[in-house]
């Protein structure tokens, strides 16, 4: 599958200064780095960012990152996006990291985990807790998945799935074995009920 393109632009600039300037003009400040390579300061055009990452449903995937502005020809680098920050109060996006790679090296990413299916344990009422996102993979780029789907139809109420669990081909899981994905809580009834069912007792003995 040919990588989607993203254009970004040598950033000369660098400070807070900047960078507050970069997001007035519609840019995201970012920064390119790879294996025994010096690193790129660069912008990226805020509403093609948005379309790369709602395209791949956050982050995962590679991109083919068009880099312009350097005074060498424009550089086409294979890359991950790595990271993205963003403000916790207005959601705005303040940066970005793109890792770039190298097809035959093996690299460390985080992996988003996807539940999928209803558990058996919520039809009777319980509640499915997600408790772990994402997990931290080993593997050669082209082994690297976009996303880990977990079927979790058959949690009972009491169930919980473990990171052991997994099943990743060709990947290293490094995420502690014995971390909790998921789990189905016990029904619990709500206080409004509680609170009636008390005032009814106290009735009766009345």
């Amino acid at each position: 599958m040919q990588a989607e393109e993203l254009i970004a632009r040598y950033r000369e600039e660098k400070g807070k200064g900047a960078a507050k300037r970069l997001r007035r003009e519609g840019f995201v400040p970012a920064i390119f780095y790879g294996h025994r390579e010096e690193p790129i300061p660069l912008a990226v055009r805020l509403s093609d960012l948005r379309r790369v990452i709602s395209s791949r449903k956050g982050k995962g995937g590679f991109l083919t990152l068009k880099i312009e502005g350097m005074k060498k020809r424009s550089l086409k680098k294979t890359v991950l996006l790595k990271e993205v920050q963003i403000d916790p109060l207005t959601d705005a996006y303040l940066h970005v990291d793109f890792q770039g790679v190298v097809m035959d090296e093996e690299i460390y990413v985080e992996v988003p985990i996807h539940l999928v299916g209803k558990p058996m344990g919520v039809e009777k009422g319980g509640v499915l807790e997600h408790l772990l996102r994402e997990v931290e993979i080993r593997a050669l780029p082209s082994d690297i998945p976009s996303s880990i789907e977990v079927d979790v139809s058959s949690l009972d109420v009491g169930d919980s799935l473990h990171v052991r669990d997994l099943k990743v081909e060709r990947a290293k899981i490094l995420t502690d074995p014995d971390q909790t994905i998921a789990t189905v809580l016990a029904p619990t009834v709500s206080e409004e009920k509680v609170e009636e069912e008390e005032e009814g007792a106290v009735t009766e003995e009345a």
